[in-house]
Protein backbone atom coordinates (compact mmCIF):
# COMPACT_ATOMS: atom_id res chain seq x y z
CA UNK A 1 0.00 0.00 0.00
CA UNK A 2 1.42 3.85 -0.93
CA UNK A 3 0.50 6.79 0.21
CA UNK A 4 -1.68 8.82 -2.39
CA UNK A 5 -3.48 11.90 -3.61
CA UNK A 6 -5.61 13.52 -5.83
CA UNK A 7 -8.51 11.73 -6.36
CA UNK A 8 -11.91 12.77 -4.01
CA UNK A 9 -12.96 10.17 -1.96
CA UNK A 10 -15.56 10.31 0.73
CA UNK A 11 -15.37 9.74 4.48
CA UNK A 12 -17.08 7.72 6.83
CA UNK A 13 -18.33 10.93 7.77
CA UNK A 14 -19.46 12.42 4.13
CA UNK A 15 -16.41 14.41 4.00
CA UNK A 16 -14.21 14.47 1.18
CA UNK A 17 -10.34 13.31 0.63
CA UNK A 18 -7.65 13.41 -2.22
CA UNK A 19 -6.34 10.05 -3.49
CA UNK A 20 -4.63 8.49 -6.59
CA UNK A 21 -6.62 5.06 -6.60
CA UNK A 22 -8.03 3.35 -9.48
CA UNK A 23 -11.09 1.64 -8.67
CA UNK A 24 -12.25 -2.01 -9.65
CA UNK A 25 -15.50 -2.50 -11.13
CA UNK A 26 -18.05 -2.92 -8.33
CA UNK A 27 -15.81 -1.18 -5.95
CA UNK A 28 -17.28 0.75 -2.50
CA UNK A 29 -15.09 2.88 -1.47
CA UNK A 30 -14.95 5.14 1.72
CA UNK A 31 -12.36 6.75 3.59
CA UNK A 32 -11.79 5.73 7.54
CA UNK A 33 -9.31 7.53 9.95
CA UNK A 34 -5.84 5.84 9.68
CA UNK A 35 -6.20 2.90 12.46
CA UNK A 36 -4.37 3.29 15.95
CA UNK A 37 -2.98 -0.10 17.24
CA UNK A 38 -2.81 0.84 20.85
CA UNK A 39 -0.44 -2.70 21.08
CA UNK A 40 1.95 -3.74 19.09
CA UNK A 41 5.61 -5.70 19.82
CA UNK A 42 8.14 -4.79 16.99
CA UNK A 43 10.41 -6.71 19.21
CA UNK A 44 13.78 -3.95 18.81
CA UNK A 45 15.77 -4.29 20.87
CA UNK A 46 16.81 -7.71 20.99
CA UNK A 47 14.38 -9.73 18.63
CA UNK A 48 14.79 -8.81 15.25
CA UNK A 49 14.55 -11.98 13.54
CA UNK A 50 10.84 -11.87 14.05
CA UNK A 51 10.52 -8.39 13.49
CA UNK A 52 11.83 -5.00 13.17
CA UNK A 53 10.49 -1.82 12.44
CA UNK A 54 11.13 -1.92 8.52
CA UNK A 55 9.25 -5.06 8.14
CA UNK A 56 6.70 -3.99 11.28
CA UNK A 57 5.62 -0.82 9.95
CA UNK A 58 5.39 -1.86 6.34
CA UNK A 59 2.99 -4.91 7.85
CA UNK A 60 1.05 -1.54 9.50
CA UNK A 61 0.37 0.17 6.97
CA UNK A 62 -0.60 -2.49 4.84
CA UNK A 63 -3.56 -3.30 6.47
CA UNK A 64 -3.97 1.00 6.92
CA UNK A 65 -2.79 1.30 10.42
CA UNK A 66 -0.94 4.33 10.44
CA UNK A 67 -0.14 4.81 14.28
CA UNK A 68 1.19 2.11 16.28
CA UNK A 69 2.11 1.72 20.63
CA UNK A 70 5.00 -0.11 21.30
CA UNK A 71 5.15 -2.56 24.25
CA UNK A 72 8.31 -2.47 26.17
CA UNK A 73 9.36 -5.66 26.92
CA UNK A 74 12.29 -5.74 24.95
CA UNK A 75 16.21 -7.22 25.42
CA UNK A 76 16.76 -5.41 27.17
CA UNK A 77 13.81 -4.32 28.83
CA UNK A 78 12.28 -0.36 28.73
CA UNK A 79 12.54 0.61 31.93
CA UNK A 80 14.71 3.98 32.51
CA UNK A 81 15.38 7.12 30.74
CA UNK A 82 18.82 5.50 29.13
CA UNK A 83 17.18 2.42 27.79
CA UNK A 84 14.40 4.42 26.51
CA UNK A 85 15.98 7.15 24.72
CA UNK A 86 18.51 3.65 23.37
CA UNK A 87 15.01 2.34 21.84
CA UNK A 88 13.93 5.33 20.15
CA UNK A 89 17.22 5.53 18.40
CA UNK A 90 17.40 2.22 16.84
CA UNK A 91 14.08 2.93 15.87
CA UNK A 92 14.64 6.09 14.22
CA UNK A 93 17.32 4.73 12.40
CA UNK A 94 15.70 1.56 10.96
CA UNK A 95 12.40 3.77 10.00
CA UNK A 96 14.33 6.76 8.26
CA UNK A 97 15.67 4.90 5.43
CA UNK A 98 12.61 2.92 5.06
CA UNK A 99 10.78 6.25 3.71
CA UNK A 100 7.86 4.35 5.65
CA UNK A 101 5.78 7.14 7.22
CA UNK A 102 4.38 5.25 10.33
CA UNK A 103 3.98 7.23 13.81
CA UNK A 104 4.86 5.64 16.82
CA UNK A 105 4.59 6.16 20.78
CA UNK A 106 6.06 3.85 23.79
CA UNK A 107 5.34 2.72 26.55
CA UNK A 108 7.94 2.34 29.59
CA UNK A 109 7.99 -0.89 31.39
CA UNK A 110 7.31 -1.25 35.18
CA UNK A 111 9.46 -3.15 37.62
CA UNK A 112 9.39 -3.39 41.54
CA UNK A 113 11.34 -0.51 41.86
CA UNK A 114 11.94 1.70 38.83
CA UNK A 115 8.55 4.42 39.62
CA UNK A 116 11.09 6.26 40.36
CA UNK A 117 12.05 6.62 36.65
CA UNK A 118 8.25 7.92 35.34
CA UNK A 119 8.58 11.28 35.92
CA UNK A 120 12.07 11.46 34.42
CA UNK A 121 10.02 9.52 31.23
CA UNK A 122 6.87 10.96 31.97
CA UNK A 123 6.57 13.03 28.38
CA UNK A 124 8.10 10.49 26.44
CA UNK A 125 6.41 7.88 26.58
CA UNK A 126 2.24 7.27 26.35
CA UNK A 127 2.00 4.95 30.03
CA UNK A 128 3.11 2.61 32.02
CA UNK A 129 2.99 -0.91 31.03
CA UNK A 130 2.74 -3.60 33.97
CA UNK A 131 3.05 -7.16 33.98
CA UNK A 132 0.42 -8.56 36.55
CA UNK A 133 1.68 -12.31 35.52
CA UNK A 134 4.69 -13.53 33.20
CA UNK A 135 4.44 -13.39 30.04
CA UNK A 136 7.42 -12.79 26.80
CA UNK A 137 10.44 -11.22 28.63
CA UNK A 138 11.32 -10.48 32.16
CA UNK A 139 9.09 -7.75 33.17
CA UNK A 140 7.06 -8.75 36.46
CA UNK A 141 5.63 -7.42 39.22
CA UNK A 142 3.27 -9.53 41.28
CA UNK A 143 3.44 -8.24 44.67
CA UNK A 144 0.52 -6.36 45.70
CA UNK A 145 2.44 -3.88 47.63
CA UNK A 146 5.10 -3.17 44.46
CA UNK A 147 1.62 -2.85 42.34
CA UNK A 148 0.38 -0.35 44.80
CA UNK A 149 3.35 2.15 44.28
CA UNK A 150 3.10 2.31 40.82
CA UNK A 151 -0.90 2.97 40.79
CA UNK A 152 0.38 5.50 43.30
CA UNK A 153 3.05 7.49 41.34
CA UNK A 154 1.19 6.81 38.52
CA UNK A 155 -1.41 9.00 39.56
CA UNK A 156 0.47 11.64 41.06
CA UNK A 157 1.47 12.10 37.64
CA UNK A 158 -1.69 11.56 35.91
CA UNK A 159 0.14 8.61 33.90
CA UNK A 160 -2.66 6.17 32.39
CA UNK A 161 -0.73 2.36 33.69
CA UNK A 162 -1.49 -0.18 31.42
CA UNK A 163 -1.88 -3.89 32.62
CA UNK A 164 -1.49 -7.41 31.60
CA UNK A 165 -3.52 -8.63 33.71
CA UNK A 166 -3.23 -12.43 35.00
CA UNK A 167 -2.27 -13.09 38.32
CA UNK A 168 0.73 -14.78 38.59
CA UNK A 169 0.37 -16.90 41.55
CA UNK A 170 -2.45 -18.56 40.21
CA UNK A 171 -0.76 -19.06 37.09
CA UNK A 172 1.80 -21.06 39.07
CA UNK A 173 -0.57 -22.73 40.87
CA UNK A 174 -2.53 -24.03 38.16
CA UNK A 175 0.99 -25.31 36.75
CA UNK A 176 1.71 -27.47 40.22
CA UNK A 177 -1.58 -28.88 39.97
CA UNK A 178 -1.64 -29.33 36.47
CA UNK A 179 1.90 -31.64 36.96
CA UNK A 180 0.24 -33.65 39.94
CA UNK A 181 -2.44 -34.34 38.51
CA UNK A 182 -2.57 -34.99 34.87
CA UNK A 183 -5.89 -34.29 32.55
CA UNK A 184 -6.71 -37.64 31.30
CA UNK A 185 -5.09 -38.68 27.67
CA UNK A 186 -1.91 -36.90 28.66
CA UNK A 187 -0.17 -34.22 30.77
CA UNK A 188 1.54 -30.94 29.99
CA UNK A 189 3.70 -32.05 27.82
CA UNK A 190 2.95 -31.85 23.74
CA UNK A 191 -1.15 -30.59 24.02
CA UNK A 192 -0.98 -26.92 23.14
CA UNK A 193 -4.45 -27.33 23.63
CA UNK A 194 -3.97 -27.08 27.45
CA UNK A 195 -2.41 -23.72 27.15
CA UNK A 196 -6.15 -22.30 28.05
CA UNK A 197 -6.42 -24.32 31.15
CA UNK A 198 -2.83 -23.59 32.70
CA UNK A 199 -2.96 -19.56 32.26
CA UNK A 200 -6.79 -20.03 33.71
CA UNK A 201 -9.80 -17.69 33.32
CA UNK A 202 -9.22 -17.29 36.71
CA UNK A 203 -5.86 -15.71 36.93
CA UNK A 204 -7.39 -13.00 34.74
CA UNK A 205 -10.36 -12.34 36.65
CA UNK A 206 -8.38 -12.02 39.67
CA UNK A 207 -6.17 -9.47 38.13
CA UNK A 208 -8.95 -7.69 36.72
CA UNK A 209 -10.08 -7.03 40.29
CA UNK A 210 -6.93 -6.05 41.77
CA UNK A 211 -6.26 -3.76 39.06
CA UNK A 212 -9.62 -2.28 39.05
CA UNK A 213 -9.31 -1.94 42.77
CA UNK A 214 -5.96 0.09 42.84
CA UNK A 215 -7.28 2.61 40.10
CA UNK A 216 -10.19 3.49 42.30
CA UNK A 217 -8.59 3.65 45.29
CA UNK A 218 -5.50 6.17 43.91
CA UNK A 219 -7.43 7.22 41.03
CA UNK A 220 -5.47 6.32 38.62
CA UNK A 221 -6.30 6.27 35.05
CA UNK A 222 -6.15 2.50 34.13
CA UNK A 223 -5.96 0.86 30.60
CA UNK A 224 -6.39 -3.05 30.81
CA UNK A 225 -4.83 -5.24 27.80
CA UNK A 226 -6.44 -8.02 25.60
CA UNK A 227 -9.72 -8.47 27.95
CA UNK A 228 -10.68 -12.12 26.58
CA UNK A 229 -13.66 -13.63 29.60
CA UNK A 230 -16.94 -12.41 30.40
CA UNK A 231 -15.70 -12.29 34.20
CA UNK A 232 -13.66 -9.53 33.17
CA UNK A 233 -15.94 -7.82 30.74
CA UNK A 234 -18.53 -7.89 33.59
CA UNK A 235 -16.38 -6.25 36.47
CA UNK A 236 -14.82 -3.35 34.00
CA UNK A 237 -18.67 -2.87 33.19
CA UNK A 238 -19.32 -2.54 36.80
CA UNK A 239 -16.56 -0.34 37.20
CA UNK A 240 -16.95 2.03 34.81
CA UNK A 241 -20.71 2.25 36.12
CA UNK A 242 -18.84 3.56 39.64
CA UNK A 243 -16.86 6.20 38.03
CA UNK A 244 -13.42 4.10 38.14
CA UNK A 245 -11.74 5.45 35.01
CA UNK A 246 -11.12 2.20 33.76
CA UNK A 247 -10.47 1.45 30.09
CA UNK A 248 -10.51 -1.85 28.09
CA UNK A 249 -9.01 -3.08 24.88
CA UNK A 250 -10.11 -6.46 22.88
CA UNK A 251 -7.53 -8.46 20.67
CA UNK A 252 -9.05 -10.00 17.43
CA UNK A 253 -7.61 -13.27 17.63
CA UNK A 254 -10.01 -13.07 21.03
CA UNK A 255 -13.06 -11.69 18.62
CA UNK A 256 -12.45 -14.50 15.67
CA UNK A 257 -11.35 -17.54 17.76
CA UNK A 258 -12.23 -19.28 20.29
CA UNK A 259 -10.82 -22.86 22.18
CA UNK A 260 -11.95 -24.74 19.25
CA UNK A 261 -9.29 -23.57 17.07
CA UNK A 262 -6.45 -25.67 18.56
CA UNK A 263 -7.36 -28.54 16.91
CA UNK A 264 -6.84 -26.77 13.35
CA UNK A 265 -3.94 -24.53 14.04
CA UNK A 266 -2.05 -25.49 17.47
CA UNK A 267 0.37 -23.40 18.66
CA UNK A 268 -0.20 -20.37 15.69
CA UNK A 269 -2.92 -19.84 18.60
CA UNK A 270 -1.31 -19.91 21.09
CA UNK A 271 -0.79 -16.51 23.01
CA UNK A 272 -1.42 -15.04 26.39
CA UNK A 273 -4.06 -14.06 27.70
CA UNK A 274 -4.84 -17.59 26.05
CA UNK A 275 -8.21 -18.25 23.64
CA UNK A 276 -11.15 -19.11 25.88
CA UNK A 277 -14.83 -20.43 25.00
CA UNK A 278 -17.15 -19.22 22.28
CA UNK A 279 -19.86 -18.12 25.21
CA UNK A 280 -16.31 -15.61 26.07
CA UNK A 281 -15.87 -14.63 22.76
CA UNK A 282 -19.76 -13.52 22.63
CA UNK A 283 -19.88 -11.58 25.41
CA UNK A 284 -16.38 -9.36 23.50
CA UNK A 285 -19.01 -8.78 21.11
CA UNK A 286 -21.51 -8.03 22.83
CA UNK A 287 -19.05 -5.76 24.93
CA UNK A 288 -18.16 -3.82 21.72
CA UNK A 289 -21.87 -3.39 21.23
CA UNK A 290 -22.92 -1.77 24.40
CA UNK A 291 -19.59 0.56 24.82
CA UNK A 292 -17.80 -1.46 27.95
CA UNK A 293 -15.02 -2.32 25.06
CA UNK A 294 -12.99 0.86 24.10
CA UNK A 295 -10.27 -0.37 21.60
CA UNK A 296 -9.24 -2.87 19.69
CA UNK A 297 -5.38 -3.78 20.01
CA UNK A 298 -4.12 -6.51 18.18
CA UNK A 299 -1.10 -7.81 20.35
CA UNK A 300 0.96 -8.22 17.49
CA UNK A 301 3.25 -10.43 19.17
CA UNK A 302 5.72 -12.37 15.65
CA UNK A 303 7.09 -15.57 16.37
CA UNK A 304 9.04 -17.79 13.52
CA UNK A 305 7.03 -20.79 12.33
CA UNK A 306 10.03 -22.77 13.58
CA UNK A 307 9.96 -21.53 16.73
CA UNK A 308 5.94 -22.08 16.69
CA UNK A 309 6.80 -25.98 15.64
CA UNK A 310 8.47 -26.21 18.76
CA UNK A 311 6.80 -28.98 21.33
CA UNK A 312 4.31 -27.64 23.66
CA UNK A 313 5.14 -25.78 26.36
CA UNK A 314 8.32 -24.57 24.18
CA UNK A 315 6.42 -23.04 21.78
CA UNK A 316 6.43 -19.05 22.52
CA UNK A 317 3.29 -17.30 23.16
CA UNK A 318 2.04 -14.63 20.35
CA UNK A 319 0.67 -13.97 17.40
CA UNK A 320 0.83 -11.16 14.69
CA UNK A 321 -2.12 -9.31 13.99
CA UNK A 322 -1.46 -5.86 12.59
CA UNK A 323 -1.53 -6.50 9.20
CA UNK A 324 -5.04 -8.05 8.64
CA UNK A 325 -7.24 -6.62 11.66
CA UNK A 326 -8.35 -3.85 9.71
CA UNK A 327 -9.94 -6.19 6.95
CA UNK A 328 -11.14 -8.47 9.82
CA UNK A 329 -13.55 -6.07 11.46
CA UNK A 330 -14.53 -4.95 7.81
CA UNK A 331 -15.53 -8.66 6.99
CA UNK A 332 -17.56 -8.46 10.14
CA UNK A 333 -19.26 -5.48 9.04
CA UNK A 334 -19.78 -6.91 5.79
CA UNK A 335 -21.18 -9.53 7.95
CA UNK A 336 -23.97 -7.02 10.05
CA UNK A 337 -21.76 -7.84 13.17
CA UNK A 338 -20.13 -4.33 13.16
CA UNK A 339 -20.89 -0.63 12.13
CA UNK A 340 -18.36 1.36 10.35
CA UNK A 341 -18.79 4.29 13.26
CA UNK A 342 -18.12 1.79 15.96
CA UNK A 343 -14.92 0.70 14.23
CA UNK A 344 -13.61 4.25 13.58
CA UNK A 345 -14.32 4.81 17.47
CA UNK A 346 -12.53 1.78 18.36
CA UNK A 347 -9.29 1.86 16.28
CA UNK A 348 -9.15 6.11 15.71
CA UNK A 349 -11.40 8.05 18.19
CA UNK A 350 -11.03 6.34 21.62
CA UNK A 351 -7.24 5.67 21.06
CA UNK A 352 -6.60 8.77 20.10
CA UNK A 353 -8.15 9.90 23.34
CA UNK A 354 -7.72 7.48 25.79
CA UNK A 355 -3.88 7.82 24.92
CA UNK A 356 -4.02 11.71 24.87
CA UNK A 357 -2.31 11.43 21.19
CA UNK A 358 -1.93 14.31 19.22
CA UNK A 359 -4.41 15.02 16.23
CA UNK A 360 -3.07 12.88 12.99
CA UNK A 361 -4.49 13.58 10.04
CA UNK A 362 -4.67 10.12 8.40
CA UNK A 363 -7.02 8.26 6.47
CA UNK A 364 -6.96 4.45 5.10
CA UNK A 365 -9.30 3.80 2.11
CA UNK A 366 -10.79 0.99 2.06
CA UNK A 367 -12.86 -0.78 -0.74
CA UNK A 368 -15.84 -2.37 1.12
CA UNK A 369 -16.64 -5.00 -1.91
CA UNK A 370 -13.08 -6.19 -2.32
CA UNK A 371 -13.21 -9.94 -1.36
CA UNK A 372 -9.59 -11.53 -0.80
CA UNK A 373 -8.44 -14.34 0.89
CA UNK A 374 -5.44 -13.90 3.47
CA UNK A 375 -2.45 -15.87 2.42
CA UNK A 376 1.02 -16.19 4.43
CA UNK A 377 2.96 -15.45 1.06
CA UNK A 378 1.15 -11.34 0.97
CA UNK A 379 2.44 -10.97 4.66
CA UNK A 380 4.98 -8.20 5.14
CA UNK A 381 5.95 -9.17 8.62
CA UNK A 382 8.96 -10.84 8.95
CA UNK A 383 7.73 -13.61 10.60
CA UNK A 384 5.61 -14.23 7.37
CA UNK A 385 2.63 -16.04 8.58
CA UNK A 386 -0.64 -15.00 10.09
CA UNK A 387 -2.98 -17.11 11.95
CA UNK A 388 -5.85 -16.32 9.69
CA UNK A 389 -4.30 -17.57 6.86
CA UNK A 390 -6.96 -19.28 4.73
CA UNK A 391 -9.72 -17.02 5.70
CA UNK A 392 -11.72 -15.47 2.66
CA UNK A 393 -12.49 -11.38 3.90
CA UNK A 394 -14.68 -8.81 2.37
CA UNK A 395 -13.59 -5.38 2.43
CA UNK A 396 -9.69 -4.55 2.55
CA UNK A 397 -7.84 -1.82 2.99
CA UNK A 398 -6.68 0.10 -0.36
CA UNK A 399 -3.91 2.92 0.43
CA UNK A 400 -2.97 5.56 2.95
CA UNK A 401 -3.24 9.06 2.62
CA UNK A 402 -1.83 11.40 5.00
CA UNK A 403 -2.55 14.70 4.40
CA UNK A 404 -1.03 17.50 5.76
CA UNK A 405 -2.29 21.22 7.35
Amino acid sequence: MGIYHNMKITTYNNQSIDADITPASGASLVALPGLIDPHVHFRVPGAEHKEDWITGSAAALAGGVTTVIDMPNNTPPVIDYASLMSKKKIVDEQIAPSGHALRYFFYLGATPTNWIEFEKCQREVIGIKLFMGASTGDLLVDKLSDQERIFAEAARLDMLVAVHAEDDATIKAQHLSSRANPPAGGGVEGSVATHSQLRPRSAAIIAVQKAIMLAEKYGTRLYICHVSTSDEIDLIRAAKTRGVKVFCEVAPHHLFFNQSAYETLGAKVQMNPPLRTAEDQTALWQAIADGTVDTIGTDHAPHTLTEKAKIYPATPSGVPGVENYLALLLNAHNQGKITIEKIVALTHDNPQSIFRLPEINDWVVVDLNQEKTVRDEDQKTKCGWSPYSGMKLKGWPLAIVSITK
